[in-house]
């Protein structure tokens, strides 16, 4: 490694975004993502060579540090901010409290942003920061005082709707016909039971990855049967996870059953698991996208006629809490539910808890009315 290369502002391979055209606070509007800035690395004087080898190894691994999701959301972020920064008359990088606070607003009042995803904003930015050498404490109290201001006058968080074993039995009545309902009632169980995530849907494979296919996750058809293997899932950066699927009691109701019905229909033996389907009833070879599956959800959950509120909206995600939410109402241990779904905050947890259980554990039926 040259001197030039030692000295701070080393780039990390990051990778460059290119410019798009993104929906941003619920209108259609252009902006040009920002790259993000170089790193500024300081590099300890009298490397040995391996010494070298091995810090240019983790300069490199540094863009798979983390989840494709997480930082395409933190280049998102950095780009709404440096479109901000001029605006309101501040530096971008590197950035001070009372331009954070003036961002949380700008944020707020001129482009309706809910808290969450102000919070989201933030995160973003001060990652960014870190990464250029410019640590930033997004807990300064005049940041976190507008946020919590903001929080304190938006209305409440939605949370997407449980669908609850009755609701999966109804919607498997409704998830069409063809291979296209095949598929639909595969994802539909197979999300269900495994709580999976919409990203983790849809980035199973059928087959073992390749070793360029590292970040994809897969199953593994047993006679018992499924394991499903996330390499990539959120929360689980050190290792894999498997989780078991066994056989259904009920043959409609079979998450396995379903998967290998679809396989078989469509000829998935090797790539993506699951795979658009044509007007004409042809599977496409390519990965079905987060949004396809979302839109399935809602379209298969109206035609169920299950009803959602503008609060808990259906979506991909209420497979996810209706597992959780199902499980708890039949008694299943905090222990248990947690291993199956990989929350490891017992605190996101007992939210389902609460929703699960808020009017039949309420006090007011123990009091003799």
């Amino acid at each position: 490694m040259s001197d030039e290369g030692r000295a701070p502002g080393a780039v990390a391979p990051v990778g460059q975004p290119r410019s798009s055209y993104r929906r941003w606070g619920g209108r259609e509007r252009e902006f040009v993502e920002v790259p993000l800035p170089p790193m500024r690395l300081v590099v300890p004087k009298g490397l040995s060579p391996e010494g070298e080898r091995a810090l240019q190894a983790a300069l490199a691994r540094l863009a798979t540090s983390k989840a494709d999701n997480t930082l395409r959301a933190y280049r998102t972020d950095w780009s709404v901010w440096c479109h901000a920064a001029p605006i309101l008359g501040v530096s971008p990088l590197p950035a001070d409290p009372a331009g954070l606070a003036a961002f949380v607003s700008w944020l707020r009042d001129q482009r309706n942003a809910e808290p969450a995803t102000i919070r989201r904003r933030l995160a973003g930015i001060a990652w960014v920061h870190r990464l250029a050498g410019h640590p930033l404490d997004v807990r300064h109290p005049l940041v976190a005082g507008a946020v919590r201001g903001i929080a304190e006058e938006a209305r409440p968080q939605r949370q997407a709707s449980a669908l609850l074993l009755a609701d999966i039995q109804k919607m498997l009545k409704k998830a069409g016909g063809g291979i296209a309902g095949l598929r639909n009632r595969a994802i539909i169980l197979l999300g269900w039971a495994g709580a999976l995530r919409r990203s983790e849907i849809v980035s199973l494979r059928a087959d073992l990855p390749r070793r360029s296919d590292e970040s994809w996750n897969h199953i593994e058809l047993r006679g018992e049967g499924l394991v499903v293997r996330l390499i990539r899932s959120k929360g689980e950066r050190e290792r894999p996870t498997e989780i078991g699927i066994p056989r259904g009691k009920g043959r409609d109701t079979c998450p396995v059953r379903a998967v290998e019905e679809w396989m078989r229909a469509a000829d998935i033996r090797y790539g993506p698991l699951f795979v658009p389907v044509s007007a004409k009833g042809i599977p496409e070879p390519r990965a079905l996208s987060g949004e396809a599956v979302r839109k399935m959800i809602k379209h298969v959950a109206g035609e169920a006629g299950i009803e959602s509120t503008s609060l808990e909206p259906i979506s991909a995600h209420s497979l996810r809490a209706g597992f959780i939410t199902e499980a708890y109402k039949q008694g299943i241990d905090d222990e248990s539910i947690m291993g199956h779904s990989r929350h490891k905050d017992v605190s996101t947890m007992r939210r389902y808890v609460r929703r699960a259980k808020i009017v039949s554990g309420s006090v007011a039926g123990k009091l003799g009315l």
